[in-house]
């Protein structure tokens, strides 16, 4: 089989697995079954000559052949979106941008640069995305997203080791801040003492993986007792407003946090920082994508100074 053989829905399908990370979310994502997908991988990795996913107990991941072939065939899917676009009477591929961002950033910076963005410029479409950074890196190489806002800690390293390397700009540099209940003893103050943290009870991000102690301030040297867990930042405030405990959370989101929280400073150990970066693939900037990232940016400067924290009750 020649690759000039290969079909658009073998394209679509490789793009997705590359973007979802694996056959099965990739499957879900097209409405097909795994073993449909799992013939159109087959087809098109027979038409390269070779593998073009590399398959891992944690998903795939692009061979150096599936890296070309995902760099042309972004390329061709974007045209044949567009194409069809304009042949519908849609706004073209010029005037759409695809903007992927983690949860937080989704509280207060995105709709905030969304907001700006629709008084400015009105007939510019940006379809937005939430995810993991993991998940937001993979729909940036696979070509379905043109921009992403990721999270970044200590010790900042590139968000995968993919080539050619993501294009990343730092938006801000702040310090993690903690999430009290009004109620509490170190509501009083204007800063927590790290040293008080300890025995702390706490609100963690999720039950399983890496996530288990995003919640938790870093480096306390204890078993922490998580009272509660959950993924969703705003549930998590106000499960601290209901006085079930703290959890960490970036200085964007002091700005949204309900009645009953304070979002204080911590002092007296090192400063956990967290960087909030806007991501692309390196490629020559089109006009809506620029007027996109200077909207995010103007709205990253627009939070960077704290918001006062909320008086105690």
């Amino acid at each position: 089989m020649d690759f000039s053989d290969v079909s658009l829905t073998a394209l679509r399908v490789f793009r997705a697995v590359a973007d979802q990370g694996t056959f099965t979310a990739a499957a879900a994502s097209l409405g097909y079954t795994q073993s449909a997908v799992s013939r159109q991988i087959a087809a098109i990795e027979r038409a390269a000559g070779g593998e073009l996913l590399e398959r891992r107990r944690d998903g795939v991941r692009l061979t150096a052949a599936g890296r070309i072939v995902m760099r042309r065939a972004t390329v061709v899917l974007d045209e044949i979106d567009a194409t069809a676009r304009e042949l519908s009477g849609l706004p073209g591929q010029a005037g759409t941008v695809r903007l992927g961002w983690f949860p937080s950033a989704g509280v207060v910076l995105a709709p905030r640069a969304l907001t700006a963005l629709r008084r400015s410029d009105p007939e510019l479409h940006v379809v937005g995305r939430e995810g993991s950074t993991p998940a937001l890196v993979r729909a940036l190489r696979a070509g379905s997203l043109d921009l992403a806002l990721l999270a970044s800690a200590p010790p900042f390293r590139p968000p995968d080791s993919e080539s050619p390397a993501l294009e990343l700009r730092t938006l801000t540099e702040r310090a993690l801040c903690l999430a009290v209940p009004a109620g509490h003893p170190l509501a009083r103050g204007d800063y927590a003492d790290v040293a008080d943290l300890r025995g702390q009870r706490w609100i963690a991000g999720s039950n399983s993986g890496e996530d288990r102690l995003m919640g938790v301030w870093p480096g306390l040297g204890e078993r922490p007792d998580i009272a509660h867990t959950a993924r969703d930042w705003l549930a998590k405030l106000h499960l601290v407003a209901a006085g079930c405990g703290l959890t960490t959370v970036p200085a964007v989101l002091a700005a949204a946090a309900p009645a009953g929280v304070r979002v204080l400073p911590v002092r007296g150990g090192p400063q956990e920082q967290r960087r909030l970066l806007l991501a692309r693939l390196p490629r020559p900037w089109t006009e809506p994508v620029a007027r996109v990232a200077a909207a995010l940016r103007a709205a990253a400067l627009d939070v960077e100074t704290p918001a006062p924290a909320t008086p105690p009750s």
